[in-house]
Order: C-alpha cells, then structure tokens, then sequence
C-alpha cells in the first residue's frame, strides 16, 4: 500500500474522531450548562425563603418580648407559613 494512502486515511480517521469527539464535549457542556442554571435558580429560591423565615421567626420574637402571648405568637407563624406554602404552590 502506497505510504500517502496510508498517511491520508489516518487523517481522515483522525480528522473524524476529533470531529465526533468535539460534538459529544459540546452536548456534554450543554447539558451541565443546563443543571447549573438549574441549581442557581434553586439557590435563589433557598435564599428568598431563607430571609423570609428569619424575618417572620424576628416577627415573633418582637411580639413574645411585647408579651401578645407565646403560644399565639408560635400558631401565627406557623399558620402564617402554611399559607405562604399554599399560595408558592
């Protein structure tokens, strides 16, 4: 077998893998691109549910100081945040 013939089918063959090899790292990134965003969006969410529920539990640490009654104060938070729930859902 002639040696160009040779050299030009390894090119090919080459050529082709590095092709193929570039459209499955390109669907890969695709994919993790996707889940990230995913989890930035879930973050967001942890975060904005996070600051709420510190300032309800900061609510009802202000209304048991000024002495509106403990177990009311727990049950208003509590039915507060069930309706909250409710309503995101």
């Amino acid at each position: 077998m002639n040696e160009f013939l040779k050299m030009d089918i390894f090119f090919f063959v080459t050529t082709a893998v590095v092709v193929i090899l570039g459209l499955l790292l390109t669907i890969i990134l695709w994919r993790v691109q996707r889940v990230l965003k995913n989890v930035e969006y879930i973050s967001k969410q942890v975060v904005s549910e996070s600051d709420m529920v510190r300032q309800d539990l900061a609510e009802m640490r202000t209304e048991i100081r000024q002495g509106k009654g403990r177990l009311k104060s727990l049950f208003g938070f509590f039915k507060k945040r069930t309706k909250q729930a409710s309503t995101d859902s």
